[in-house]
Order: C-alpha cells, then structure tokens, then sequence
C-alpha cells in the first residue's frame, strides 16, 4: 500500500516561523512536524510515500532525501503554485493510481489505530473513508454527519438525496484519510495547474453520487499543529504523560 502527505502549504498561522523554514520542518516535541505522520505509516508497514511540495520545498526534500533513515521510500510531487488537496491529489495520480491508498496531512498529530480504519474501509468496501472525530466547533471547520454504521450522509453543504432513516452524528474531519483509486474519476482532467479541493469539489460529487463514503469515527488523540499556540499545547500533552502516540 502507498501513501501520501500533504506538505506544500505555506503555514501563513505559523508566521514568521515558516518564512524561513517550511511548515513540514516546524519542530514539534524534539521532531519537524513532517515525521509524525511519515512514523505512523511505517509502523503500518506502509514504506512508500509521496510528498507534495511548494513553500521552501527544497529544505524539506534536503532534510528527508529518498526516505532510508527513517527506513521509507519518499518521492515528491513538486507543485509550481499551490493546487489544493484536490489538485494535489491528481497530481500525484501515477503513483497512487493503482490499489487503495492513504492520505495524510503534515499537520495533524494523531494516535490513531490505522489497522482498524483499514479494516473498516475494507469491511465497507468504500471508496473513501475519513477518520472523523466530535467536536464542539466542528461547524466551525466544516462538519459532516454520519449514521450509525458509519455512512456518510451530509458533507459540508451537500446532503443525500434521501434522508437517512436512523439518527446521525455531526462530526468534523481529522486530515487523514484512506482512499480508492476510482475517486479519480470525479475529478477534471489532469492538468498541471489545476487547483481544486477533495472536500469541496469532490466528495460532495461522490456523495450525489451515491459512491461508498464513509466516515471512522475517532475519539483518542488528535491535534492541529497549525499555530504555535496549538503545537505548544500538544508539545504539553507529550511530555506531562497525558497523551502517548503508539507508533514512536
């Protein structure tokens, strides 16, 4: 199995930090940002990993090279202007292209059981499965609902077209994500500066679709590293034991 990280933004929040160094290099509890998420596929087995790259994108290829000290096999996307997630996505399409696979963004640190999401996107036989977690604010960063066997019923804006007969739950999305090739085929035409996002262009589309869209639902450690305030917070959580990652 492939994967990738998405690693091409330009961390504005993390300001004047990220105006030298890239936000994947961002230090975090002792190690750039960028190794957390590329440690948790490895103890999943998962070796070969694609990086998009934009901002200052030559220091974060200098830093992690083909990926061998940390025992993985990096290559790079290399994106002249920003594309988005969903741009990004398609760009990196040849090498993803062939058996499910995984994305994750650099900026989230998460203690998550990735053999489990497998497992139910397979048992589900989906065609995209986001690890979703409640929160309070998730209106805030764009909510979804799902229902009680994990079927994605609203996105964003965009609801199914019939109603969901059981209760549902309002959940936001984590930045990981496990995915099958055929969620190319809703999306343009490759071209190199095509700029577009999967939450919003894509699984919308999916979901009028009726496409198998599903949601993990995870309630254990996760934190957005996008301000220092938050990197701080979870740099607290590490060392006062009150929250551990599995897979260091």
């Amino acid at each position: 199995m492939k994967a990738m990280v998405f690693a091409a933004g330009e961390g504005q929040r993390l300001r004047p930090i990220t105006e030298k160094t890239p936000k994947p290099l961002v230090p975090v509890a002792g190690r750039p940002m960028i190794e957390y998420p590329l440690l948790l596929l490895r103890h999943y087995g998962i070796e070969e990993i694609i990086i998009n790259l934009h901002h200052l994108g030559g220091q974060v290829e200098s830093y992690l090279g083909d990926g061998a000290n940390l025992g993985l096999k990096l290559c790079y996307s290399k994106e002249a202007e920003l594309l988005d997630t969903g741009g990004g996505l398609l760009k990196a399409k040849p090498f993803l292209e062939d058996a499910t696979f995984i994305v994750i963004n650099t900026d989230v640190l998460v203690d998550l059981p990735l053999a489990e999401v497998l497992a139910f996107h397979r048992r589900n036989a989906a065609a995209a499965t986001l690890v979703l977690r409640p929160d309070a604010h998730a209106d805030r960063y764009g909510s979804m609902d799902i229902t009680a066997d994990g079927h994605i019923c609203r996105f964003l804006k965009t609801k199914m077209p019939e109603a969901p007969s059981t209760p549902v739950r309002k959940l936001m999305f984590t930045g990981v994500q496990v995915l099958e090739p055929r969620v190319f085929d809703y999306m343009p035409a490759p071209a190199e500066t095509e700029k577009f996002s999967t939450t919003r262009d894509v699984y919308p589309k999916m979901l009028l679709q009726r496409d198998r869209l599903f949601g993990f639902s995870f309630d254990g450690f996760w934190r957005d590293l996008g301000t220092v305030e938050r990197i701080r917070e979870a740099e607290e959580r590490l060392s006062e034991g009150r929250a551990k990652l599995h897979y260091l």
